[in-house]
């Protein structure tokens, strides 16, 4: 599959003026990062152009969509219905506006019958080709379903795309245009026709362009996932890659892409249980693929320390049966150390050497004393290059839920007295930076930014969620986050992951950056707050800022 995955040229130039056929790097300096969101079709930055990418997988979709004891083939797809149906849906519960209103075409294969339902109707039926209109409903919310009625077992429907209006002009993939008159003669590629070369939504690359790193840990479907074998990754001919917690996730070759499309470095996340195969396959493709020019970021798992997480317990267990202590939580600290500094052997070995590496330990923003074990165990800290905390400032769980205002909220996160206000927190991360300026690692944070969540309640609208929204549409937000980003500065971080990408406001908390990826800037105050602050704020460690120019007009000649 690798004519799908063509690398833009990349030279190292003066920037002395315009250029016709390629531009600069919006990211060269910048001084923050951002995480991924899980691929899903709740996912409302959208960051495929073929909208089945993020697909529910039908089997998952039983038993509202999916019905019956239908067979699937290795990839997913249905091969013989057996009576029953397979469904999914490709849309859900998403902002008007999020994808453009229109007619899509749907590119299919085989012989069968499809209908569509909520806000997805049928426009046209040809031999491998659908024309269908989505518009968002009178709810302003995006919901789109496809069921497959009837599918011919020695020819079954496989392959979907489900492929937007419009395209882009060759030379700036940051901008969805509406058609050929948009573009200079020559250089309009319609989605429908060009969507593999394409492959990623041009307003969720004009959104990621501004970021330095993208952490891939949610995208890679990290979290939960049991996967230990390099036959049981994620996969370019699945037939989607969403799905549950644990079982979804985008290849890797999908995230190597995006790295490279965007000059930014990749943050890698190794499952938890990934054997040393897996791990050397995985750094022999990083190297083979990855842009020259850009470092891995590399991290074992995610939040060893949280036993919410099936990787929390998981290290407990390896820790105990190493022997690493008696005491279970101590024990998997340790084998996480140990563990890392293993995988960052494994790819020196790939990479031949360290330099172009990073090489990071993680640990828990309040708790110092894990740290400390993290970076001393078996002198892990001379393996490292940098340790990585996750600052969230949201004043405290308990205090939440007694919130009656807006106002209430914002004197919850300011009031020093609440163990995760604002001034706290960066006490947390004045603590940490001693400790690791000890062991000469840098500090970084693999995701942080406020964190107002109230895990407990079970409906968006339940108390206090409406007022944990209304707060981060705020002004006063991103007030805040200018204090917070500087106050990181100036404790002497580096690096900052913000978490996360846009994603809607729910009972799972308000992480977005923006609510859905064309939201309009004056609209989102975080995200004013996160551009003005890399404006503002170059990047402030040595080797952080590059020069490099891209030719995007040559990716089309490759």
């Amino acid at each position: 599959m690798r004519e799908l995955f063509v690398r833009a040229g990349v030279v190292c130039v003066l920037l002395l003026g315009g250029f016709s056929s390629g531009w600069a790097y919006y990211n060269l300096d910048a001084a923050l990062g951002t995480n991924t969101n899980e691929v899903s079709e709740t996912d409302s930055s959208v960051p495929f152009v073929d909208l089945f990418r993020a697909a529910l997988p039908f089997e998952d979709a039983r038993p509202w969509l999916t019905k019956g004891e239908v067979q699937y083939d290795a990839d997913g797809w249905p091969v013989d219905l057996r009576g029953g149906q397979a469904g999914t849906r490709f849309l859900a519960n998403l902002p008007a506006n999020t994808v453009p209103d229109g007619a899509y075409t749907v590119l299919f294969e085989g012989d069968g019958d499809m209908t569509y339902a909520n806000d997805a109707k049928l426009i046209t039926h040809a031999q491998g080709k659908d024309t269908i209109q989505i518009s968002a409903g009178a709810d302003a919310m995006l919901n789109a379903t496809l069921l497959i009625t009837r599918t011919n077992p020695q020819n079954p429907l496989r392959n979907i795309r489900i492929l937007p209006p419009g395209g882009i002009c060759e030379d700036d993939p940051f901008k969805r245009v509406t058609g050929e008159g948009d573009c200079a003669t020559g250089s309009y590629r319609a989605f429908s026709e060009h969507y593999a070369k394409i492959l990623f939504n041009p307003d969720y690359l004009h959104f990621m362009k501004d970021f330095k790193v993208i952490r891939f840990m949610n995208m890679g479907g990290i979290t939960q996932n049991p996967l230990q074998a390099w036959e049981q990754r994620p996969h370019l001919t699945q037939a989607t890659w969403g799905g549950k917690e644990g079982q979804r996730g985008a290849p890797l070759e999908i995230m190597v892409e995006l790295a490279n499309r965007l000059n930014a470095h990749p943050w890698l996340v190794i499952p938890h249980a990934a054997d040393d195969d897996f791990v050397t396959q995985y750094a022999r493709y990083v190297r083979q693929h990855l842009n020259p020019d850009l470092k891995p970021h590399l991290e074992y798992s995610n939040e060893t320390w949280n036993t919410l997480f099936l990787q929390g317990n998981y290290v407990r267990e390896q820790g105990v049966q190493r022997g690493l202590d008696s005491n279970a939580g101590r024990a998997g600290y340790r084998y996480y150390s140990e563990r890392s500094v293993e995988i960052f052997k494994l790819w020196e070995n790939v990479f031949g050497g360290k330099q172009r590496l990073v090489r990071i330990l993680s640990g828990w923003t309040i708790n110092p004393e894990l740290t400390q074990l993290i970076l001393t165990h078996r002198d892990a800290y001379r393996h490292a290059d940098a340790f990585a905390i996750g600052p969230y400032f949201f004043g405290g769980h308990e205090e939440i839920r007694r919130v009656k205002t807006v106002d209430d909220i914002f004197q919850l996160l300011t009031d020093p007295q609440y163990r995760y206000s604002l001034r706290k927190v960066l006490d947390y991360i004045s603590e940490q930076k001693a400790l690791t300026d000890k062991y000469k690692v840098a500090l970084i944070a693999y995701e942080g930014g406020q964190g107002l969540v109230d895990f407990k309640t079970s409906d968006n609208n339940a108390h206090p969620n409406p007022l944990l929204y209304a707060a981060n549409r705020d002004s006063r937000m991103a007030d805040l986050y200018g204090e917070f980003l500087t106050g990181w500065k100036t404790a002497g971080g580096q690096l900052f992951m913000h978490y996360s990408s846009p994603r809607t406001y729910q009972k799972y908390g308000t992480w977005g950056t923006k609510e859905y990826i064309t939201q309009a800037t004056e609209d989102a105050p975080k995200y004013q707050a996160i551009l003005a602050f890399m404006r503002t704020n170059p990047c402030w460690w040595a080797g952080c800022s590059t020069d490099t120019f891209m030719s995007y007009t040559d990716f089309w000649k490759r």
